[in-house]
């Protein structure tokens, strides 16, 4: 009988002890799921979230009754926000002459800002489009009909990065067409580049 009684003693205090441990399992499971999730990192997890584009551009032009052509120098910056997807801002600014009797100096410039997408793979070439919306100035040393002209414009064009070495720079060709409304409708341009990307 004694041994009995120190068995059910025994299977009590086991049961007891069980059950506090599941308490605080589910006690720790229920604070665990509700806490909040850590938030999405920024941070690209397979590249460097930076990249640096320095290029030269032909661009053609058909604006206020003239057809002429600029060479341009341009400059971009991207942020990705991941593998693929990244915000975009670029400058070009456009040196020529339109017009042959008399020439007449017809500068540009270029400023906005826009999504980029990339199709990120381990391959030397990786394509990318991107659309970008901004400012588009005209200087025409003829100012007494034209002069200085600017008006909103966007870019919508695409073009592929060959990756040299490691990966970290790359050689980009790249294609746009730019759509203005300076003047008096609205007009149809387009751009041809090459350039360096460093990516960091």
């Amino acid at each position: 009988m004694r041994k009995l009684s120190i068995l059910c003693a025994a299977l009590f205090l086991f049961s007891v002890t069980a059950s506090a441990q599941d308490s605080s399992a589910a006690f720790e499971t229920s604070n665990s799921t509700s806490e909040p999730a850590a938030p999405a990192s920024l941070i690209p997890e397979d590249r460097d979230p930076w990249q640096l584009q320095l290029g030269f551009q032909y661009l053609h032009y058909d604006v206020l009754g003239l057809s002429f052509h600029d060479l341009a120098y341009q400059a971009g910056v991207t942020r990705f926000l991941s593998n693929n997807f990244g915000v975009e801002g670029t400058a070009i600014a456009g040196f020529g002459h339109a017009g042959s009797s008399p020439s007449i100096t017809a500068n540009s410039i270029f400023l906005g800002g826009g999504p980029h997408i990339s199709l990120l793979n381990r391959n030397h070439f990786e394509p990318w489009v991107h659309v970008i919306a901004g400012w588009e100035r005209f200087r025409f040393t003829q100012t007494t009909t034209r002069g200085s002209n600017s008006h909103a414009a966007f870019l919508a064009g695409a073009g592929i990065d060959y990756k040299i070495a490691s990966g970290r720079l790359y050689w980009r060709v790249q294609g746009d067409f730019l759509g203005t409304n300076v003047g008096n409708g609205f007009s149809k341009n387009y751009i041809f580049g090459t350039g360096l990307v460093l990516n960091f």
